[in-house]
């Protein structure tokens, strides 16, 4: 479990958390949504002991060998040794098991090969934060912090890693707090999410209540979609074959029926997000 209770910190005169609060039980994965300088990266350093807050409480339980392990920012890796050697090396400074088995079974945990043996250098970004990962699990931690670990990958990076983070809480109950300023990836993967916004957390719930909140519309995709002209009622806006509408999550299951009717089939229905809402929730 991951537990922060009024957290503040300040570097000279800059604000940089004020009065943060955040909570992650026991195999849940958490989501800590902000745009670049909200606080994220700061509040991940405090968590993982790299930073002195200036007031408030942490709490941070597990039965692994150690509490807590992360990666903040990008992974710091060694890129003229190999994925093997970067583990056997992490692994001796962190006094954890360097035998063979153990670090074969750390590489194969995380979906990275173990014939491979150039210089990370040539790995994928995709294959570093795997990587990047496995260094972090080392000595077993009860809880994981990944902070933009979704950075510079591409659409099937991304969902490798979310699949990958998925199985680490389900088969391990490991307790996952990740940070991006991409709500749409963290909501594919978190149950719950906190929403930072000038270092403080604007709100926190489920992932599909703030969903819900903050949706102004949805973009509709399907075949010959420019046909269904009872969408000009939700202010239709058309690119291609698919259509972006103003409607409530109540409407959607009757105009996704409507066009069922007009044998139109939808291939894809994705939420637009009111930004000002997410991160200004009391602004009318």
């Amino acid at each position: 479990m991951i537990s922060c209770q009024h957290i503040h910190k300040k570097y000279d005169t800059v604000r940089a958390l004020h009065n943060v609060s955040i909570s992650c039980g026991k195999g849940e994965i958490c989501g800590l949504v902000g745009a670049n300088g909200a606080g994220k990266t700061t509040l991940f350093k405090i968590l993982l002991g790299l930073v002195t807050a200036d007031s408030g409480t942490i709490e941070i339980s597990g039965n692994g060998a150690k509490k807590i392990g992360g990666i903040i920012e990008k992974p710091a890796l060694y890129s003229y040794l190999s994925a093997y050697e970067n583990l056997r090396l992490f692994s001796k400074m962190q006094a954890a098991d360097a035998s063979k088995q153990t670090i074969e079974t750390s590489l194969k945990q995380v979906g990275l090969p173990l014939d491979r043996t150039d210089p990370i250098r040539n790995f994928s970004m995709g294959m570093k934060q795997r990587l990047g990962i496995a260094v972090a699990l080392l000595n077993n931690p009860s809880c994981l912090l990944l902070d933009e670990p979704f950075s510079g990958l591409d659409p099937l990076g991304i969902e490798a890693l979310n699949q990958l983070i998925f199985d680490l809480a389900q088969e391990t109950q490991m307790t996952i707090l990740i940070s991006s300023h991409i709500i749409e990836v963290l909501s594919s993967v978190c149950t719950n999410l906190s929403i930072i916004h000038n270092g403080e957390i604007v709100q926190t719930g489920a992932t599909s209540k703030i969903l819900d909140t903050c949706t102004k519309g949805y973009t509709l995709c399907g075949s010959n979609i420019k046909s269904a002209s009872f969408l000009s009622e939700y202010h239709a806006v058309t690119n291609g074959n698919c259509a972006t509408i103003s409607a409530s999550t109540n409407e959607i299951p009757e105009i996704i029926f409507k066009l069922s009717q007009q044998q139109i089939g939808i291939t894809s229905c994705k939420p637009v997000l009111d930004l000002q809402q997410l991160f200004n929730p009391t602004q009318k």
